[in-house]
């Protein structure tokens, strides 16, 4: 890993644990090993690294998502991959992923950062479920529904049960397994 990536890393794990307000560019310097002046030559403000952070695990999980629904079979099979997939990058990025929650344009966390920014990074998985949907829609195994909204909707469930899971103390067993046959049944004929 090099300095850079370390960085990066630290800064992901700290905004997830400590939020942006809890986190300065001298803690990032502290876990990732290096001088302070190192993290601003990379980042120059604490904002560009967050935007950064958040960046780079939403850049993962697009990737991650695209691979997971390419070889399903129909449309409702690619949204239910997908929904796992999801789910399961939450769980397996744990110590990473609230970097996304707070980066969210659906958070109020940092409402004086770009918003417009922000949004477009998560566009990305909007435009995948918006993909599927088609898919489904055309291959008979997804109802007749309005795709952009039908989108942002299957996200609302999707990002209702990780913020359940990561940001309250709600221990609710299964809910990650019953977001997703919620979807399903919402939308698969």
């Amino acid at each position: 890993m090099t300095k850079k990536e370390g960085i990066l890393l630290a800064a992901q794990e700290l905004f997830a644990r400590c939020g942006y307000a809890g986190t300065t560019m001298k803690m990032v310097a502290e876990q990732a090993g290096v001088a302070s002046g190192l993290v601003f030559h990379y980042y120059e403000s604490k904002e560009n690294l967050f935007m950064e952070a958040g960046a780079e695990l939403i850049k993962d999980m697009v990737t991650t998502l695209r691979q997971a629904t390419d070889e399903t079979a129909s449309g409702c099979e690619a949204m239910g991959t997908f929904v796992r997939a999801y789910l399961d990058f939450t769980i397996e990025h744990e110590k990473t992923f609230p970097t996304i929650i707070r980066c969210s344009p659906f958070s109020d966390d940092n409402p004086d950062l770009d918003r417009e920014k922000i949004a477009a990074k998560f566009l990305n998985l909007i435009h995948i479920i918006e993909d599927i949907l088609r898919r489904g829609i055309e291959d008979g195994s997804i109802r007749d529904l309005p795709v952009p909204q039908t989108a942002f909707m299957v996200y609302g469930v999707i990002v209702g049960a990780v913020r359940t899971r990561f940001l309250t103390p709600y221990d609710i067993p299964g809910l990650f397994a019953e977001a997703r046959e919620f979807v399903l049944r919402s939308v698969c004929v």
